[in-house]
């Protein structure tokens, strides 16, 4: 069946690339010319296509939606009219999402040869109860037992006694999988939302859609196949009491010391990858960047991972080269000079706390940063009872903290100005009745210019993200006026809902607590 052999043939390629990385590497340079994309992000892609993958296509079949409801409307469109494959990787799937369980039934009862793979996060997706994942989708398991493949990643972090005493509820704070990937046949949906009840009605995130690209939805397919070498199989069970079993696949390895194993397999993967990238043929030469009606790609996507507690660090490479290039191409700025005319960068987060070498590029670079968080409102914790309800206030002392490394630097922007500036300013996001979810990066060549370059995908661009939680992001950057403008679009609207930062006042909302400091002094690098 379709979904067997392609799983074959991924691993088949995955030994043949191993075999012959070193000889391919060695006579295949990455000389990669990009003449026709904006001199502000030149060098950075050129820079970043000597690690990365990287893959082509023409910018009508991109296209970013703004509403979670439409988002879940092409998400359920995307897997009725699968044929042959469905691929989901999310935390997650939340128990009352009656409606995608019932679209995965059908097309797997109506299409013979379809397979369905999923890959969720193994402590979030075994909590106690009836409601949890497993329980969710295993009717599907025990129906389509050859068709339908769950893996359950585990994060080595937590092993030990640790393992043994640590409640489930706090389990997931060592590390979760943490990739969002929509995929069926050859389209795909790349977004920072769970498949929950709230990501497709009220939980802002963003959603960056590609139709027939069958090479970056092999990617994709291929960073799930790699990744579920080191994660459980979730098998249906009937004599058990919970009604499944989860299955450890390698004997060799036990499943808390995974490092190693996830390590290189990973590695491998990216590395072939690298090597095979269709668009390093693409792209050599001037001629071919010219756009011709014979090559009309217009768009460039770099998939990145991090995972940090498997020394997979390629999102620190590319934010730090991202920073060092374009603060290179910005000379020194002197008191009376002209108006600012650099690139601006526009970064957002739902759980703002930025990792520290990401502040140190921010701070020290000469760029124009307009920073969004979510207010105390619209973090998802806001309200929980228990210690999850002093979230929202640790995001509050984090934001502080930033605030105090950029005054001490004196790279505030000038309160109340409208003008851009060199430096940094901290807005927070708020929508009645909503939270916010949203992450990722936007560079603009001038301030008055659409975006060039985007960051997105699951990254939360925070300590978290860089050292515990696997995380799989993805650079797009784009020659086409259109795409450009709709990038605008999407980081315009999502500062419609902003407002200034107001976690400098001893209001009741901005109250930190002496807990919640101590909670952060012990914790702070898993929030």
């Amino acid at each position: 069946m379709f979904g067997t052999a392609r799983n074959a043939l991924f691993r088949s390629r995955l030994r043949l690339y191993s075999a012959i990385l070193p000889v391919a590497a060695a006579h295949r340079p990455r000389n990669i010319s990009t003449a026709s994309f904006d001199p502000t992000i030149r060098q950075f892609l050129v820079k970043l296509a000597e690690h990365q993958p990287c893959f082509s296509m023409n910018s009508s079949h991109v296209s970013i939606l703004h509403e979670p409801q439409l988002f879940y409307q092409k998400l359920l469109n995307m897997i009725r009219t699968a044929r042959h494959r469905v691929f989901l990787s999310s935390l997650y799937i939340g128990a009352e999402d009656v409606e995608l369980i019932d679209a995965l039934q059908t097309s797997l009862r109506d299409n013979p040869a379809l397979h369905v793979y999923l890959h969720l996060d193994l402590n979030r997706s075994t909590r106690p109860g009836p409601d949890s994942t497993v329980h969710t989708i295993l009717p599907l398991v025990r129906q389509y037992p050859d068709r339908v493949h769950v893996h359950l990643f585990r994060s080595p972090k937590l092993k030990g006694i640790m393992a043994r005493i640590v409640p489930p509820r706090f389990n997931e704070g060592w590390g979760t999988w943490h990739p969002k990937v929509y995929g069926a046949d050859d389209n795909l949906m790349i977004s920072g939302a769970n498949l929950n009840t709230s990501y497709f009605t009220n939980r802002q995130d963003r959603y960056l859609r590609f139709t027939a690209q069958a090479r970056l939805a092999d990617y994709c397919f291929g960073f799930l196949q790699a990744s579920s070498t080191f994660s459980f199989k979730l098998l249906p069970a009937p004599e058990s009491p919970e009604g499944y079993v989860l299955h450890w696949p390698d004997t060799t390895t036990h499943p808390h010391r995974i490092e190693a194993k996830a390590q290189q397999a990973l590695s491998a993967f990216q590395r072939a990858q690298h090597l095979a990238s269709p668009a390093s043929s693409v792209l050599e030469t001037e001629k071919e960047l010219s756009l011709t009606p014979e090559n009309d790609h217009d768009v460039l996507v770099f998939p990145v991972i991090q995972a940090g507690q498997f020394d997979i660090r390629e999102e620190e490479r590319c934010l730090g080269l991202l920073f060092r290039e374009l603060s290179a191409q910005q000379p020194p700025r002197f008191p009376g000079e002209s108006k600012y005319d650099g690139p601006l960068v526009d970064l957002t987060s739902g759980y703002f706390a930025l990792y520290k070498p990401y502040q140190q590029a921010i701070i020290s670079s000469r760029l124009a940063c307009r920073i969004l968080a979510a207010s105390p409102k619209a973090n998802g914790f806001y309200a929980s009872k228990g210690i999850s309800g002093r979230i929202p206030e640790a995001y509050t002392l984090f934001e502080r903290r930033f605030i105090k490394a950029v005054h001490a630097a004196g790279k505030e922007w000038p309160q109340g100005s409208s003008d851009v500036s060199p430096g940094v300013q901290l807005n927070e996001w708020e929508r009645e009745g909503w939270t916010y979810h949203a992450k990722g990066i936007w560079v603009r060549p001038t301030p008055s210019s659409a975006p060039a370059m985007t960051l997105f995908g699951s990254t939360n661009l925070n300590s978290r993200s860089a050292n515990l939680d696997t995380e799989l992001s993805f650079v797009l950057a784009t020659t086409s006026p259109v795409l450009r403008q709709r990038l605008a679009d999407e980081v315009d609207g999502l500062r419609a809902h902003a407002r200034a930062w107001r976690g400098a006042g001893n209001s009741e909302e901005r109250r930190v607590r002496l807990g919640t400091r101590a909670l952060v002094g012990v914790v702070g690098g898993m929030l």
